[in-house]
């Protein structure tokens, strides 16, 4: 698609929602239940919309919470729930909302005080550590709901539920409480619970998520090591659920560490326009990231977080914005050269979109990389048990184990990563950008790309259901395929489209879950004049799949 002319502008006013019309909407606004785009629909982190859409609205929360309270009960789940918002202007209100159902079946729901944001990854950290000494019995566990749509523009709301195991529920999950939350919205509501908001506000306990999360953070970062050789960090929370643990770490562990922005507006005013005029939170984005890159060189590392902090931005003095990849592999080949007491047989574990370039520092640190479809909640099970040391998304979402080899979170989390580069800065010095540099020269220099192109709902499930045969490659770009794949070689799970790969390239096809797009991500390790004639090849095979129906 191409790149708007307003991309890394500040945001005008009329770019800027209206608040009051959003908020307006949510409470009285009831979904047209003829549309599918009106229902609940969990993708892979929960149901996201906005109430102008009629997407998002109280009836969607009061359905889907009732649901989720019906399913914590049919499996035994009997301990609190944590509940966590972030800075959009919905988030609020469907706390509200939810709040009033969880007291009503008695659920002992844990807040944070007077309104504060929560980033996903406290919740994570929260239900694990409420669980560690409760998972022999299995009772009294916990488990959590954040109310964030991520890095998604400002008209956005977004509702996810975390089972017992902390992070993002399984599909297996998420099917029973979308089919019971419509159910319940094609009943009229009838069946849900409720009690009133004052009494709802009363029972919730309020609990120091901060304290809690920043307190530990010495059990997994080397923050003595980051104060000592006095690395200079900038952080822009970009508006979101991190400002006031950024102010926290800064404060408990002395370091030379400085919030640029302060700013939480629920419009997101402050702004630069992502790549297609829109205001988004992403910090893997160069336009939405534009303000604090002016500053890389006031720092020696500069850093970023989402709405709700579960995604990294890193930006150094020579490089600029890394790309998610080029971290991701510099973080990789960091900790396992530096956890000593990680298990040697703890593995790799990234996404079948990131890039090949973590498959060659895997291999160059002997270490196994496994390979699963999109979505962080295939890492879940490898982080609790140890077996994968890190999991890591092209998307800049990522966690890794304990300085000991315990599990830390199993969601992605943006904090964490992001006090990373600092550590590997203090530790190497060398920053991010220049160690990625080293790699390079090690591994060879991959570029990487991601575009995306219009796709009716008809055409996503074409290519949903694609397989290696029906897309018929057998050459790419002027070398033979050595893989063509449509389940993920690190767990067999389907890939809800197609990856091929040859000797030194690959592409990946895979509708959107959230937009009428579908996006091509693809590698080369040959430059970019070649990384271009992979895209092209690419999108001619799609095209002409999709044109088959």
């Amino acid at each position: 698609m191409p790149i708007s002319p307003r991309a890394g502008q500040p945001a005008a006013a009329e770019d800027l929602v209206d608040v009051d019309a959003l908020l307006t909407a949510y409470h009285d606004r009831h979904p047209d239940l003829a549309d599918p785009a009106q229902r609940v629909s969990f993708g892979t982190s929960g149901h996201r919309g906005s109430a102008l859409r009629g997407s998002f609205n109280a009836d969607h929360i009061l359905a889907t919470t009732q649901a989720i309270c019906e399913y914590r009960a049919s499996t035994g789940v009997d301990g609190p729930l944590f509940l966590g918002i972030d800075t959009h202007a919905l988030s609020a209100p469907a706390l509200a909302t939810a709040l009033r159902v969880l007291v009503a079946h008695g659920v002992a729901v844990r807040i944070a005080p007077d309104g504060e944001a929560t980033p996903t990854p406290v919740i994570s950290h929260a239900i694990l550590g409420h669980n560690r000494e409760r998972a022999a019995s299995g009772r009294g566990l916990a488990d959590g709901i954040v109310i964030t749509p991520s890095h998604n523009p400002p008209a956005d709301g977004g509702f996810k539920y975390n089972p017992t195991h902390g992070g993002p529920a399984d599909t297996s999950v998420t099917k029973v409480i979308q089919d019971r939350a419509n159910a319940l919205l094609d009943a009229g509501l009838v069946g849900v619970s409720q009690v009133s908001y004052a009494d709802a506000r009363a029972a919730a306990v309020v609990h120091d998520y901060v304290g809690a999360y920043v307190e530990d953070l010495a059990d997994i970062i080397d923050l003595d090591a980051i104060r000592s050789a006095g690395v200079r960090i900038g952080v822009d929370p970009l508006g979101g659920a991190s400002l006031v643990y950024w102010q926290a770490i800064a404060e408990r562990y002395k370091l030379d560490l400085n919030v640029v922005n302060t700013t939480v507006d629920p419009t997101f005013a402050f702004m630069t326009t992502d790549w297609d005029g829109k205001i988004r939170m992403d910090p893997s984005s160069p336009y939405a990231m534009a303000s604090l890159l002016r500053l890389a060189g006031s720092f020696d590392v500069a850093l970023a977080n989402d709405a709700d902090a579960d995604r990294h931005g890193v930006v150094t003095p020579g490089v600029g914005l890394l790309n998610p990849n080029h971290f991701l592999s510099v973080a990789i080949d960091y900790l396992f050269g530096h956890r000593v007491d990680w298990p040697a047989g703890t593995a790799i574990g990234k996404t079948l979109v990131s890039s090949s370039m973590i498959d060659r520092v895997g291999a160059g640190l002997g270490r196994g990389v496994v390979e699963v479809p999109v979505g962080f909640k295939w890492f879940v099970d490898g982080l609790i048990g140890g077996t994968l040391g890190f999991g890591g998304e092209e998307s800049a979402g990522a966690s890794f184990l304990r300085r000991g080899g315990g599990v830390w979170t199993t969601d992605k989390d943006g904090l964490i990563a992001c006090l990373l580069a600092a550590e590997i800065t203090a530790v190497t010095g060398r920053d991010p950008g220049r160690a990625y540099a080293e790699l390079t020269e090690r591994y060879g220099a991959p570029a990487y790309r991601r575009v995306d192109a219009p796709a009716t709902p008809a055409q996503k499930k074409v290519l949903a259901a694609l397989t290696p045969e029906s897309l018929g490659a057998s050459r790419l770009a002027g070398a033979p395929v050595t893989a063509a794949l449509s389940h993920a070689p690190g767990n067999g799970a389907a890939i809800g489209g197609v990856k091929v790969v040859t000797d030194d390239a690959w592409f990946a096809a895979r509708p959107s879950g959230t937009e009428d797009v579908y996006k091509i991500y693809a590698e080369s390790f040959r430059g970019a004049d070649h990384l271009d004639t992979v895209l092209a090849e690419a999108q001619t095979l799609v095209d002409a799949a999709l044109t088959r129906g």
